[in-house]
């Protein structure tokens, strides 16, 4: 059963309705009921068959805001790198210790970067943090000699997405405390980047349909055409 604010904020809105996306973005604003400082997610619905490598999307994205989100941040890496990466803002930095704790079930952590002379012993705990998407990837920035700059970039508000199996990409782009412009800001770079992936082997509709909301808002359809152009 709906609770009694989801059921008010549907009564907001038309549910099958689209709307330029400054309206879509002032609605989720104004349904958002809940005490805390809820999240800002965009859905985009893709025209992409994800069980084909050549057309699996996936990428990063600066979100020129930020997320809203305090990142936490695990730096897996040699002692010769370990300070650079201490100095950058991680939350945690080493190397056998972490895998070891990682092992023992430990994944109290939102992004984990690795360098790659590690990548070798870190694919032990690979069945364990590629389910939880934390697995280091290079495509993602997330291996690399340069453990200052992508701790940085993660801190800053650098986000990583990938289509899932139905053909979807969810993203969160900011807090309901945001102001509208700032969201967005922040809508308009993720899509951008992610209509700047199109598979060259997608065929037909790409970007099918985009929804915002908050953690617990009702989906507000946003009109695509600008975006498709």
């Amino acid at each position: 059963m709906a609770g009694k604010n989801y059921k008010n904020a549907l009564g907001k809105f038309t549910a099958q309705a689209e709307y330029d996306l400054p309206s879509a973005i002032e609605l989720v604003k104004e349904m958002t009921t809940v005490k805390f400082d809820a999240s800002v997610d965009v859905a985009l619905k893709l025209g992409v068959d994800p069980r084909h490598a050549d057309q699996v999307v996936r990428g990063t994205v600066m979100l020129p805001h930020g997320t809203g989100k305090t990142v936490s941040v695990l730096v897996i890496c040699n002692e010769a790198k370990a300070t650079e990466a201490e100095e950058a803002g991680a939350d945690f930095v080493g190397f056998e210790d972490y895998i070891e704790k990682i092992q023992n079930g430990w994944t109290d952590v939102d992004v984990i970067i690795a360098t790659p002379d590690v990548m070798g012993k870190l694919g032990r705990v690979g069945k364990i943090l590629g389910p939880r998407g934390l697995m280091p990837n290079p495509k993602s920035g997330t291996v690399t000699m340069d453990v200052a700059k992508a701790v940085s970039e993660v801190k800053a508000g650098k986000i990583e997405f990938r289509v899932d199996k139905a053909g979807n990409v969810h993203a969160p782009v900011g807090k309901v405390s945001f102001g509208a412009d700032q969201l967005v800001e922040n809508v308009l770079s993720f899509v951008k980047e992610v209509v700047r992936l199109k598979p060259s082997a997608a065929k037909g509709q790409y970007l099918q349909s985009m929804s915002v909301s908050s953690t617990m808002s009702p989906g507000v359809r946003v009109k695509k055409e600008k975006f498709v152009a």
